[in-house]
C-alpha cells in the first residue's frame, strides 16, 4: 500500500514536469507579447534576432528609406538658368551684339559676353537658333586654324559646350574640351549657354592663350543629333578689330538687313538723290 501510494506520487511530479517543459504554441506566444504574461503583466517584446538578415532589413529601412517611406530620396530641384544681364555690357563685363539695333541677349540674332574671373574666363553665348552657337578666336578675320567654343543642342533638349578647331571651313571636334562650370538652355527657340576656360593655357595648336588679343568670330546654325553643321550665315561676322580680354567693350554690329544703308554705295546713291531733288530738273 505505502508503495503504490509512492509510485502514484512520483508519476504526478514526472507529469507535472513535463508540462512545464513543453514549448508554447505559436499562437500563445504572440499572445504574451501582443497581450499580458502567466501572471496579467504587460509582456515584453521578442529581444533581437542576431541574424544577418535581419541586421540587413533594418539597415535597409533605417538607411535608404526616407521620412516619407520611398525607396530613394528625390533629387533637389535644379536651380535654373540664371539670365544674362546686359546692364553689366561694357562696365564688369565685355559684350558683342549682332542684330537689331537697341538689341539684347535675348533678341539679337547673336550676343556673346566675356569677363575675367581669378584665373579664368567666363563666356556667355547666345543665338536665334535651335542648334548651335559658337565663338572663334582668330588671328586673321578668316576661318581657318581658329580655336573655337561652341554651345550645341542636342536631341534630348540638352545644350552641351564643345571644342572645335577650324580647318578651312569646317569645324572638327576636338576631344580636349577646356569648359567647365558649363550651363545651358534651350528656350524660345535660342540656345543659350554660359561656361568658363582658363585664361592661361599651354601652347598648342587647337587652344589659344587669352590673354593675347584676337578676332572674335561669330556663328550659328542647325544642328542634327547633337552635331553641328554649315552656319546660317555664308560670311560669319568677324569684329574689326582685336579684342583683349582685359578690355570690358560693349560692342554693336548691325545685322545684313540694317547695313543697307551704311554701305559707301548706299550712301552715294542718297547723296546724289538728295541732290537731284534740291536742284529740280532742269
Amino acid at each position: 500500500m505505502i508503495f503504490m501510494r509512492l509510485f502514484l506520487q512520483l508519476s504526478v511530479l514526472l507529469v507535472r514536469g513535463s508540462l512545464r517543459g513543453v514549448a508554447p504554441s505559436p499562437t500563445d506566444e504572440g499572445a504574451l507579447r501582443a497581450g499580458h504574461g502567466d501572471h496579467g503583466e504587460p509582456g515584453h517584446k521578442e529581444p533581437h534576432k542576431d541574424s544577418y538578415s535581419t541586421f540587413a532589413s533594418e539597415f535597409l529601412e533605417s538607411r535608404h528609406l526616407s521620412d516619407d517611406g520611398y525607396p530613394f530620396p528625390t533629387a533637389p530641384p535644379v536651380d535654373p538658368f540664371a539670365r544674362i544681364k546686359v546692364v553689366d555690357c561694357g562696365v564688369t563685363k565685355g559684350c558683342i551684339r549682332y542684330g537689331k539695333p537697341g538689341c539684347d541677349a535675348e533678341t539679337c540674332d547673336y550676343f556673346m559676353s566675356y569677363r575675367r574671373i581669378g584665373t579664368d574666363v567666363e563666356f556667355e553665348m547666345s543665338g536665334d537658333t535651335d542648334g548651335w552657337v559658337a565663338v572663334g578666336f582668330s588671328s586673321d578675320k578668316k576661318m581657318g586654324g581658329d580655336d573655337v567654343m561652341g554651345c550645341v543642342h542636342d536631341d534630348n533638349g540638352r545644350v552641351r559646350i564643345h571644342h572645335f578647331y577650324n580647318v578651312g571651313q569646317w569645324a572638327k571636334e576636338i576631344k580636349r574640351n577646356p569648359a567647365r562650370d558649363e550651363e545651358g538652355v534651350f528656350e524660345n527657340n535660342r540656345v543659350t549657354c554660359r561656361f568658363k576656360r582658363p585664361l592661361y593655357v599651354p601652347r598648342e595648336e587647337t587652344l589659344v592663350d587669352l590673354h593675347l588679343s584676337w578676332y572674335y568670330l561669330f556663328a550659328w546654325g542647325p544642328a542634327i543629333q547633337g552635331s553641328i553643321t554649315r552656319h546660317d550665315n555664308d560670311a560669319p561676322p568677324v569684329s574689326d578689330h582685336m579684342i583683349s580680354i582685359y578690355k570690358y567693350e560693349d560692342i554693336f554690329m548691325p545685322s545684313t538687313a540694317y547695313q543697307t544703308f551704311s554701305s559707301p554705295f548706299c550712301l552715294l546713291l542718297i547723296v546724289a538723290l538728295t541732290f537731284y531733288l534740291l536742284m529740280g530738273t532742269p
